[in-house]
């Protein structure tokens, strides 16, 4: 993920994730403009007005606080207008922001004390009342968005969940700057893995927590703590920030921001008109913008990868449990093939211009705890490997069709899902079916189509019977603990595969004996060659994190969790 203030909302996701954040897709481009690369003179009006445009090829879903986003893009634009507790610095080290903490002797107990002064969009000061009201939102029964999570360490805070207390025993406000969180075990990321985004009180005030998501003062009339606040929305179009002059740092130097949903084949023309000035780009565009003299390409080792996903289960939602009662990846072996069956690397140079590297654990190489590449078993492409895997374990063709059937001799088939995008999506995802055509595992694209992104999260959510495979891209964050998307009952592990080994390790790399940094990244180690034994879900590659940036736009400060690091320093230099 990418970004000091937007880190924590990369653990959603995916979505996934960063979900549509991942820098793996192809783009068309006017061949006819080559001629007139690099001799833009254009000036857009916004830059008159020292407003900078980001260009996103996503739209956005409208949700502008943190509590209730699914979206990457709706991300994006919070990373401009919202503020957290803490931020992350380039070291992937949590530090201080809206406030500092103490801790206790036994660990158990942080003590945070705000700043005093800082300002709500609406004029309102930041009291830790803000910050307790989130935390007891998310642990509201009838809170309906995905960061539950974030909360339920707290000591009390599933008694409530479940309705069995009015507030969460492990919370005490001592004063208006100070608050005490009290946890139900020692953990040594507690402290990441507590949410960290206030939510305004007052502005909230008389809505029902059931309501809140779609309420107009979260989708229509945000208030937040960031240097801008929103000034405009046209759906599906674009998303207009105006600069917020009582911002707790200091006055923002831009006038404001407009996100602008745009297609990443008309990047190039887009940069060189000035009608944007930044974007997350594809590695198709890197060739093309890095002819333009006005543009400037960035690129970092960032914190996200692409995998493909297997259902094993669904989600219980009354309980929060993830169920595994679905049994056609249960053999290692069928798993095994499937992977050996892709051909990685290929697929790195055909859809993401070799901007990415194969990978076989989960947790990327830019953090510490990453297992060295010969302690995991490499799975190069080998058809007849995976072909030999697949008869060993009983994946025979009886009837002569070129497909084989299953153990018990049943015909044997996978829906395999995608979300849609640009035209390498499809490409990528056919290349997956492909590759399992090839070694006699009958495949067949889920609905028969891409999927639209926000379709596409909302099946994943509810377990839909036609993700039996499914693509994903996520983006950890600045926390190692990889149990957020592969806990056994974590919401974000979307194909609900439950093993009682795997939790034992992920819970060992959180007990107290992982404050030894030593010990910790031996625990993660000996996990990740798990997994990468077990396969639960097929790691394809790490993505390298690519920005185009408009000369003109100065102060952009890129790191390994993103862009928008203090960006109320961004400038404007004609």
């Amino acid at each position: 993920m990418k970004k000091s203030a937007l880190w924590a909302f990369m653990l959603m996701l995916v979505t996934a994730l960063f979900l549509a954040a991942c820098n793996s897709d192809n783009s068309t481009t006017d061949k006819d403009k080559e001629k007139d690369k690099g001799d833009s003179t254009k000036t857009s009006e916004t830059a008159k007005n020292k407003v900078v445009t980001f260009g996103t090829d996503q739209a956005p879903e409208g949700v502008f606080d943190p509590a209730f986003n699914g979206s990457i893009v709706d991300s994006y634009i919070q990373g401009f207008t919202t503020e957290a507790i803490y931020t992350v610095n380039d070291d992937l080290e949590y530090v201080p922001n809206l406030a500092t903490w103490e801790i206790s002797e036994d660990k158990l107990t942080y003590t945070f004390t705000f700043k005093k002064g800082v300002k709500w969009h609406n004029g309102e000061e930041l009291t830790v009342d803000d910050w307790v009201f989130a935390l007891e939102t998310l642990a509201d029964k009838d809170y309906d968005g995905p960061r539950f999570n974030y909360v339920e360490n707290i000591k009390g805070a599933k008694a409530k969940k479940e309705g069995k207390a009015d507030k969460i025993a492990g919370i005490e406000v001592v004063d208006p700057y100070t608050v005490k969180i009290t946890f139900e075990k020692v953990k040594i990321n507690n402290l990441e893995n507590l949410w960290s985004n206030p939510m305004p009180k007052k502005h909230y005030e008389g809505i029902a927590v059931k309501d809140l998501s779609d309420s107009k003062q979260v989708r229509a009339n945000p208030v937040g703590l960031g240097p801008f606040k929103v000034k405009k929305v046209v759906d599906g179009e674009y998303s207009e920030l105006e600069r917020f002059d009582d911002y707790w740092k200091g006055k923002p130097q831009l006038d404001g921001v407009i996100v602008k949903v745009i297609d990443p084949s008309l990047a190039a023309g887009a940069f060189q008109n000035g009608e944007i000035d930044i974007m997350d780009i594809r590695p198709q565009a890197v060739k093309e913008l890095s002819a333009l003299k006005n543009v400037r390409i960035e690129e970092t080792n960032g914190v996200a990868y692409s995998y493909i996903g297997l259902r094993f289960g669904h989600r219980d939602k009354a309980t929060l449990k993830n169920v595994a009662d679905f049994d056609k990846f249960k053999s290692k072996e069928l798993r095994q093939a499937l992977l050996y069956a892709i051909n990685r690397p290929a697929m790195i140079d055909a859809f993401l211009e070799g901007k990415a590297n194969v990978a076989n654990t989960v947790i990327p190489r830019s953090f510490w705890t990453a297992a060295e590449e010969s302690d995991l078993n490499q799975y190069a492409y080998n058809p007849e490997k995976a072909k030999e895997l697949l008869k060993s374990a009983g994946y025979v063709d009886i009837d002569g069709d070129g497909f084989v059937e299953d153990p018990k001799g049943k015909p044997f088939k996978i829906s395999f899902g995608h979300y849609a995008g640009p035209a390498a999506f499809e490409g990528r995802s056919q290349a997956i079916i492909q590759a399992w055509n090839d070694i006699g595992v009958k495949t067949e694209q889920a609905t028969g189509t891409l999927i639209e992104f926000n379709l596409y999260n909302d099946m994943k959510d509810n377990d839909d019977a036609a993700l039996e495979a499914f693509f994903g891209s996520w983006s950890t964050g600045a926390d190692p603990d990889p149990s957020g998307l592969w806990g056994n009952d974590a919401e974000w592990n979307y194909g609900r595969y439950v093993d009682a080994k795997n939790q034992k390790l992920l819970d060992k790399g959180l007990s107290e004996e992982a404050f030894d940094k030593d010990k910790r990244k031996q625990t993660y180690v000996e996990w990740q060659k798990y997994f990468n034994e077990e396969l639960p879900a097929l790691p394809l590659w790490e993505n390298m994190d690519l920005y185009g940036i408009n000369n003109r736009l100065q102060g952009v400060h890129i790191n390994a969790v993103g862009f928008q690091t203090d960006v109320y320093k961004w400038y404007i230099e004609e």
